[in-house]
C-alpha cells in the first residue's frame, strides 16, 4: 500500500482524504498495541518543534513520541529564535528544511503556518492554530473508535465556544460520516466557512451537521459529549464576560441525561471544573479524558511515521 502522506504537510483536516485520516488512526492503534514493533522507525530523523503558544500534551506527546520511534526533537520557543525578531518566514522555512526532517508548530496564525509549509521542503505539522487542532482530533477519534467500535454513524455533540476544536470536530466528523452537533451561545458559533466545508463533506459521507444555540437540544441522543474551556488561549481577557454568556452551556448531569445512557465524555484539557464541565461528569464513569490524553502520544507517533517514513 502506497503511503500518500509521506513528505506531506498536515495543516488542517481538509487536506486529508477519509482514507488517509483513517489510516493514521489505524496506525495509532497498532502502535499503541505493539510500540516495540515501531522502535527505530524514525531513527536518525529530527523534528523541530516551534512554540508560540504554551503546551503540555502537544509538546510531551511529540517529543516523547519521536524519541520512542528512534528520532530526536529540538524544541524552539519562537520568542528566542530569529522568527521572534521578525525574520521572514520564507528564510526560516528554507533554512530549517536543510537542518531537520519535519517541523511541528503550535501558534496563533493559520496564515503563518500555511506560508511556512509553502516555503519549506519538509513536512509541516499544525500542532494548533486559532482555527484548527487536527492532532487533537486524531487522538479524540482514536478514543471514540476504541470505546464505540466505529466512527461512522456516531453522534458527537460539542458544547461551548465555536473555536478551533469546534472547527476540527466539524471537519473530521463530516469526513468520516459522523454526525456532529455544535451548541454555542449566539455570537460564539463556529466560523461559517468551516460549517460550509463540513456540510459539503457531509453530503458525501452521509453525516448530519447541526449548529444550534440550545445545548440540551444538541445533546439529544448523543453518543459522545465534548466541551472545551470557555476562554481559549488569546481570549483570557474575556474570561469574566464569557462566564456570564456560557453559564447555561456547562456539561453537567442535567445536560447529560439528554445523551444516550452509554455516552462518552471527552475534553482536550486543560479543564476548568465547575465552569465548562461539572466535576462529577469529567471525573465520572463516562469520562475517558485520560485515555484521550494518552492517545495524543499514539496519534502523534502515527502521524510522524506517516509523514516522515516512506513505509
Amino acid at each position: 500500500m502506497i503511503n500518500s502522506l509521506y513528505g506531506k504537510s498536515v495543516l488542517d483536516l481538509t487536506e486529508l482524504t477519509k482514507e488517509e485520516f483513517l489510516s493514521i488512526i489505524e496506525l495509532a492503534i497498532a502502535i499503541k498495541a505493539k510500540p516495540e514493533a515501531y522502535r527505530g522507525v524514525l531513527a536518525g530523523k529530527i523534528l523541530a518543534m516551534i512554540f508560540e503558544k504554551n503546551s503540555t500534551r502537544t509538546r510531551v506527546s511529540f517529543e516523547a513520541g519521536i524519541i520512542q520511534l528512534g528520532g530526536q526533537a529540538i524544541v524552539l520557543d519562537s520568542k528566542s529564535t530569529q522568527m521572534g525578531r521578525g525574520e521572514p518566514i520564507k528564510d526560516t522555512a528554507k533554512v530549517m528544511s536543510r537542518y531537520v526532517d519535519a517541523i511541528m508548530i503550535r501558534t496563533y496564525s493559520d496564515q503563518m503556518v500555511a506560508e511556512l509549509a509553502g516555503e519549506a521542503s519538509i513536512p509541516i505539522i499544525n500542532g494548533l492554530t486559532d482555527n484548527h487542532h487536527p492532532c487533537q482530533i486524531l487522538a479524540d477519534f482514536q478514543t471514540i473508535y476504541e470505546q464505540k467500535g466505529k466512527l461512522e454513524g456516531i453522534k458527537l455533540t460539542y458544547i461551548g465556544d465555536g473555536n478551533n476544536m469546534a472547527h476540527s470536530f466539524l471537519l473530521g466528523g463530516s469526513l468520516v460520516g459522523m454526525d456532529v452537533s455544535i451548541a454555542s451561545p449566539k455570537g460564539y458559533e463556529p466560523k461559517k466557512e468551516f460549517v460550509a466545508l463540513a456540510k459539503k463533506n457531509a453530503k458525501i459521507s452521509g453525516s448530519k451537521i447541526e449548529i444550534l444555540n440550545d445545548p440540551e437540544q444538541a445533546a439529544k441522543n448523543a453518543d459522545v459529549l465534548v466541551t472545551d474551556v470557555w476562554a481559549s488561549m488569546g481570549d483570557e481577557s474575556e474570561q469574566k464576560e464569557r462566564e456570564a454568556v456560557f453559564k447555561t452551556f456547562q456539561v453537567n448531569n442535567r445536560l447529560a441525561v439528554q445523551a444516550k445512557k452509554d455516552y462518552l465524555f471527552l475534553h482536550c484539557l486543560p479543564a476548568h471544573r465547575g465552569e465548562e464541565v461539572s466535576a462529577d461528569i469529567i471525573d465520572g464513569t463516562h469520562s475517558a479524558i485520560y485515555q484521550e490524553a494518552e492517545n495524543r502520544l499514539h496519534a502523534q507517533k502515527a502521524l510522524m511515521v506517516k509523514v516522515m517514513a516512506n513505509l
